[in-house]
């Protein structure tokens, strides 16, 4: 009996967990769901504010200036939350390849409390904020994000600002450079028009402007890409542990079910050496009556 109530209460907590986790991988699913859209609009934002930049640089390079001194500030996009896997060791295993390879002065930025805490001891590290677990929270963290990331390029005079995050459409690790801005203009197309545009604000305070709104924007598009790229992976590793989870409360299932039979069998035989215990009547059979019982009726025997 106590091993069926061990196992009992083992499928009791199986069955509670499976339950957590089923609820956890349906919210991490509508998520996803919910991020496609947000993706796709972003995505568009940017590459509107990258086609008018490649046509109005077409017509001033000049503006294009290479940062004065050598140095990099990396954000690294981890995940707020558990249970997707090795998503976070794999943003450090790619930093440390790149910055390996580039050498010089580094910073970084991490955005996720796990990641922070995992980065705590890296003197590189100037400074964590929290990550984004929902579509909502990402214009708060991106708020966050860009003031960090001024503050500590200007404190560290870092120029250059590279972006190391999980990409949805891929799922796998990127780097994407974002300061300075546009800075492939030998491989950009051709301008749009063959004219420069008739501007009402000088060029430099226009790129100026330009590269504000290019940077929230490719930041709001990578912090969205990244937490998308984290419900994915959450929903197939919550997907694979909950297969395991049914096919052991299986398992338990059965040896419950062998347990309470071998129960009945001996339950069924006690009770058939009870009823073929020698002296004890049958059904049909009366009591057998006691030699030194008195009748009530005639008294003691006499000698």
């Amino acid at each position: 009996m106590s091993r069926r109530r061990d196992l009992e209460e083992r499928l009791g907590s199986l069955e509670d967990i499976g339950k957590i986790m089923g609820s956890l991988k349906n919210l991490s699913y509508m998520e996803t769901r919910k991020l496609a859209r947000f993706i796709d609009s972003q995505r568009r934002v940017v590459a509107a504010i990258e086609a008018a930049a490649v046509d109005f640089l077409g017509h001033h390079p000049e503006l294009l200036r290479a940062p004065g001194q050598p140095g990099t500030l990396y954000a690294l996009i981890g995940a707020e939350r558990g249970f997707c896997g090795s998503f976070n060791q794999a943003i450090m295993a790619e930093l440390e390849r790149v910055a390996g390879a580039q050498g010089g002065r580094h910073g970084l930025v991490a955005v996720g409390t796990r990641l922070a805490t995992m980065l705590e001891a890296d003197p590189r590290l100037a400074d964590g904020i929290r990550g984004a677990a929902a579509a909502e929270e990402v214009p708060a963290v991106l708020s966050r994000l860009v003031q960090t990331l001024g503050r500590i390029a200007r404190e560290r005079d870092l120029p250059t600002l590279v972006v190391i995050h999980w990409d949805a459409d891929t799922e796998a690790v990127r780097q994407v450079p974002l300061l300075p801005p546009f800075r492939d203009p030998a491989t950009a197309p051709a301008p749009a028009h063959p004219f420069p545009p008739r501007l009402s604000l000088d060029p430099e305070t226009l790129l100026a402007a330009l590269v504000e709104q290019y940077l929230f924007a490719a930041l709001h598009a990578l912090l969205y890409s990244s937490l998308m790229a984290e419900h994915q992976q959450r929903v197939r590793h919550l997907g694979g542990a909950l297969e395991r989870i049914e096919s052991r409360v299986r398992e338990l299932g059965q040896q419950r079910n062998l347990l309470r039979q071998e129960e009945i069998t001996e339950e069924i035989e006690l009770m058939l050496l009870h009823l073929n215990e020698p002296g004890r009547p049958t059904r049909d059979e009366p009591a057998p009556r006691s030699t030194s019982a008195i009748d009530p009726s005639t008294g003691p025997a006499l000698p």
